[in-house]
């Protein structure tokens, strides 16, 4: 959809659909829900809405974890506006009565506190199933003769689909079902994802590779198990039921469009290991390396999400048909869209998939140091093995563990050099995940392993490639080098971290330019943390929007590392207070901020007196900190839903309950917000309508300037 808004300066808002309150969704937002959002935004005077994904992550709450990059959730699909609970194909008693369950299923729901995502969803999923099986009813009955006929027909068009599927093509065979066929024609994503959750299904939940069958799907595969009799009524449900959320979706996207509004989407970069795409598509991944992000200030041993990463040779060699077939879809509702992660792109810290902390890990891509180049230095293999293996003293071993959890650590996991008391670990032993499932560790023991594991100064990651350990100067070994050795080895990590920032514009110049030129939509890009300089100018240089979060945009360089005037945010960019894995603006004031050099920062930017700094964010005090933001020379400035209801009575008492996410914990919160007041209830808040338009013209005055 093309983005309709270029030259000028916008201001939105953005949630999770899930948080959305209204009268006539149940526990969570629906699809329909979004003509509402439209709505207030209008009222409001804003030209924006960003929407967090939508895409079907199961019975997981977080929307970075779907099960498909291409299918919709059908927790947002409103069943009562489904065509058939509208009188299309079913019989008028069956109508009504589906009616009055999908009535008592939203009263059921309406008032939980947090979004009921598991319980709704099966909820959902069994109504709308028995609506399926009655639409299939009444499709035979129709006519038993036109069944037969046109079985040749859906037979062909289930094997055009399935090698559409495979091939990324389109397949022109008309189906049995006009209307599911015709869409399914236009889906090859449809044939493996329907196979995949099904199976899923049949197997309990459990992941792929734990299945008894279909570990490994071929296009044969996938066509035997849509032309048997057992599997082809529920692989066409899990069809109808992307049928109808795409239609709604489209629905609503269309409204905003219409009314001047743009959508912006989120595309994560990274799919989930146990979802549709990795399980059929499994070349286009390197299962063998997990994707997160190094050690800094916040997370010590950094991060390991899990997922893995892409194989981008092998995707090059089809001309990047899976993200361009992504973005595609995409570009079905929005008009712009959020490259999660952008630094992806460029590089991204991959980790073997036997680690289970991010510290050891390395760029990919990057320039590796060759054994040939360390020798050429003067190190020996014996001093490369010192400087890349963990070596172990006994004596440290036995004051961690206690002599006796010691010998069974040692006899478990290492092999002793020779007759010193010195160890190495076994060559069975991979990574974090090896030491941690070794029954016979005492805690202590396997604590103290995986820290030694982590203890070098180089890290081999294939044979006769290396790359310097993230804290290289706090290893062991590193301290038994001469200074001239240091000297020499820093020079060389030196030279390596530079080409490998050229390596990495080009890379990133490379993807993010074909993407760009896939769709008319505008992307923005999530750029946060420890950003490569390369980053920045080549976003700028294929006109990609950066974001710039108040709180984290500073000059970390200089002393006190002061915060940027938002004056002086880059205009190709979006500015925001907040962001879904950050506290609100409330909360972060109360609990993080730094508030005398936040307000002085204010009080400057807005050229004004404006009190003494408050200890906490009362309506006109947050209005003061938006003010700040709105004035912005940002493209975009986006407020969290949350963060623009903080300027009401409608706030929470608490504002840790404004709080969408918690990145690395498991708590049970976590993605299940929901707005405290329904849109409705915002909407007829005149005073707080006063208050966004106050700083949609304070943004529009400053464009003037």
């Amino acid at each position: 959809m093309r983005f309709a808004h270029s030259g000028r300066r916008l201001s939105g808002l953005a949630f999770p659909l899930s948080a959305l309150r209204t009268a006539d969704s149940p526990g969570c937002g629906e699809f329909p829900d979004l003509k509402s959002a439209g709505s207030l935004a209008r009222s409001w005077k804003l030209d924006l809405v960003q929407l967090l994904p939508v895409n079907d992550s199961g019975t997981q709450t977080s929307p970075y974890s779907a099960l498909s990059a291409f299918a919709l959730h059908p927790l947002y699909l409103r069943i009562a506006e489904i065509p058939e609970l509208r009188g299309a194909g079913l019989p008028p008693a069956s109508v009504e009565a589906f009616r009055r369950e999908a009535a008592a299923m939203v009263e059921r729901f309406r008032g939980a506190e947090r979004v009921p995502h598991e319980e709704l969803l099966a909820a959902k999923l069994e109504l709308l199933e028995r609506i399926w099986k009655a639409r299939e009813e009444a499709g035979s009955a129709a006519s038993e003769g036109s069944a037969r006929s046109s079985a040749a027909s859906e037979a062909a068009a289930r094997s055009a689909s399935v090698k559409a599927a495979s091939q990324g093509a389109k397949s022109k065979e008309p189906p049995a079902d006009p209307e599911l066929g015709a869409w399914m024609a236009a889906k090859p994503w449809i044939v493996s994802y329907a196979a995949f959750v099904e199976s899923k299904r049949r197997n309990e939940g459990k992941p792929w590779w734990e299945w008894s069958y279909l570990r490994d799907p071929s296009a044969e595969d996938l066509q035997r198990l849509w032309s048997d009799p057992a599997w082809s009524s529920s692989l066409r449900f899990w069809a109808w039921v992307q049928m109808r959320a795409a239609s709604q979706f489209r629905e609503a996207a269309e409204d905003l469009a219409q009314s001047g509004i743009a959508l912006m989407g989120d595309i994560p970069i990274l799919m989930n290991k146990d979802s549709a795409d990795v399980w059929a598509r499994r070349s286009a991944f390197r299962l063998e390396l997990v994707a997160g992000a190094p050690p800094d200030m916040y997370s010590y041993l950094g991060q390991n999400w899990g997922f893995p990463i892409y194989d981008w040779k092998a995707l090059a060699e089809t001309g990047y048909d899976f993200w361009l077939e992504r973005l595609r879809e995409a570009d079905a509702y929005y008009s712009c869209y959020r490259i999660d992660h952008v630094l992806g792109f460029f590089r991204i810290w991959s980790l073997s998939d036997r680690e289970s902390s991010g510290y050891l890990g390395r760029f990919v891509p990057d320039r590796p140091i060759s054994r040939g180049e360390l020798e050429a230095l003067g190190f020996s293999a014996e001093r490369l093995r010192w400087l890349s293996r963990p070596h172990i003293r006994e004596e440290r071993l036995v004051a961690a563990a206690g002599e006796a959890a010691a010998h069974a650590a040692a006899h478990a996991a290492l092999d002793r050099i020779g007759g010193e008391p010195l160890f190495l670990f076994k060559s069975s032993i991979r990574g974090e995940r090896d030491l941690e499932a070794i029954p016979t560790l005492s805690p202590a023991a396997r604590d103290f392993l995986v820290s030694s594991w982590r203890d070098r100064a180089l890290f081999e990651f294939e044979p006769e490639a290396f790359t310097k350990a993230w804290r290289y100067r706090e290893a062991s070994s590193w301290t038994s080098l001469s200074d001239g050795e240091r000297a020499a080895l820093e020079a060389l990590i030196d030279r390596k971290s530079r080409s490998s920032e050229e390596l990495w514009a080009e890379t990133g110049r490379r993807l993010l330019g074909a993407l760009k030129e896939a769709v008319p939509m505008l992307p923005c890009a999530e750029d946060l943390g420890a950003v490569p300089d390369c980053v920045p100018r080549v976003l700028g240089e294929l006109g990609i929007l950066g974001l710039r979060v108040l709180r984290w945009t500073r000059r970390w360089d200089r002393q006190g590392q002061p915060y940027v005037p938002p004056a002086e945010y880059p205009e190709l960019s979006v500015a925001c207070p907040s962001v879904h894995d950050s506290s609100s603006l409330r909360e972060w004031w109360e609990a993080e901020a730094e508030r005398e050099a936040v307000w002085d920062l204010v009080a400057e930017g807005l050229g004004r007196s404006i009190g003494p700094c408050p200890a906490a964010l009362g309506p006109d005090q947050l209005f003061l900190v938006l003010e700040l933001l709105a004035r912005s020379r940002s493209r975009f400035v986006v407020y969290p839903l949350q963060d623009l209801a903080a300027m009401s009575e409608w706030r929470p008492e608490d504002p840790r309950e404004e709080r969408i996410n918690v990145p690395g914990t498991t708590r049970a919160e976590n993605w299940r917000y929901r707005m405290s007041a329904g849109l409705e209830e915002l909407a007829a808040d005149e005073t707080l309508a006063e208050r966004v338009r106050a700083l949609v013209e304070a943004r529009l005055r400053e464009s003037l300037r």
